[in-house]
């Protein structure tokens, strides 16, 4: 190592013997280098190992450890310098939206913090659309929206089903908001979570047929052109489901 305050941990990336060759893509090398800092097995401020060492451990060429290192540091996660190496930067550098930063977020999430953060900004950004969906409503968006919900109420007892048309509504109301910085950024935070088993657990008749009940409401004030209403309806939805599937763990300090 190149310094000690990398302080390796007996299972991650940089404990044991050099990793096999075979099927090390920059891809891998990224993904596994995001999960030591994400995890902390690499510390704040820790200067990671030289190019040389690197390439060593992981099996690839010194170009991929180059490209892996021009990677992180466009997701704000490492700081090169000349002549003084490359260091960890600290966590509120890190672009989270960076699709691949917030799956191993997701991926490491022990304490539903990130799942916690994500609910709250969901729940602003489509409040905030959904109220804009009820000033700019028209009749053919308000047809599409009740269609989405007539699906819905079809599927209740069919997972798969409900969870698509759950998504189409509310995929709609973003798109209908003509808000489209708001659209993209919780497109990627909704995408990365509905990837994983804690946000999507919970899949029963009886919470699927409150989701629909909570989608109607929003609908009905955006149907109603009540731009407060369906702010708060939208919230209420978003906060509240994740309330129901949230597994019953506490958010570390």
């Amino acid at each position: 190592m190149s310094d000690p305050a990398l302080q390796p941990s007996s299972r991650g990336i940089f404990s044991g013997t050099a990793r096999d060759p075979i099927g090390r893509l920059g891809v891998a090398v990224v993904h596994d280098l995001i999960t030591a800092i994400v995890t902390g097995e690499i510390a704040e401020k820790a200067t990671l190992p030289i190019e040389a060492e690197l390439s060593a451990h992981f099996g690839v060429s010194r170009t991929v450890i180059r490209e892996s290192m021009r990677s992180l540091e466009e997701k704000g996660l490492i700081s090169v310098v000349r002549g003084s190496g490359t260091t960890v930067r600290p966590r509120d550098a890190w672009n989270v939206l960076d699709p691949v930063v917030l799956e191993v977020l997701l991926e490491n999430d022990a304490s539903l913090g990130v799942l916690d953060d994500l609910a709250i900004v969901r729940s602003a950004l489509e409040g905030a659309m959904a109220a804009a969906t009820a000033n700019r409503r028209t009749a053919d968006e308000i047809a599409e929206l009740d269609r989405t919900i007539q699906k819905m109420a079809e599927s209740i007892n069919d997972v798969d089903e409900f969870g698509d048309a759950d998504m189409k509504f509310h995929i709609a109301v973003m798109s209908f908001s003509h808000i489209p910085l708001a659209e993209s950024i919780t497109k990627t935070l909704y995408s990365r979570a509905r990837e994983s088993a804690r946000f999507t657990r919970n899949g029963t008749r009886e919470a699927f047929s409150e989701a629909y009940e909570e989608h109607r409401l929003v609908l009905e004030s955006i149907r109603q052109g009540d731009a407060a209403g369906a702010e708060a309806a939208m919230r209420q939805h978003i906060m509240g489901s994740w309330q129901r599937r949230r597994p019953p763990t506490t958010r570390e300090p």
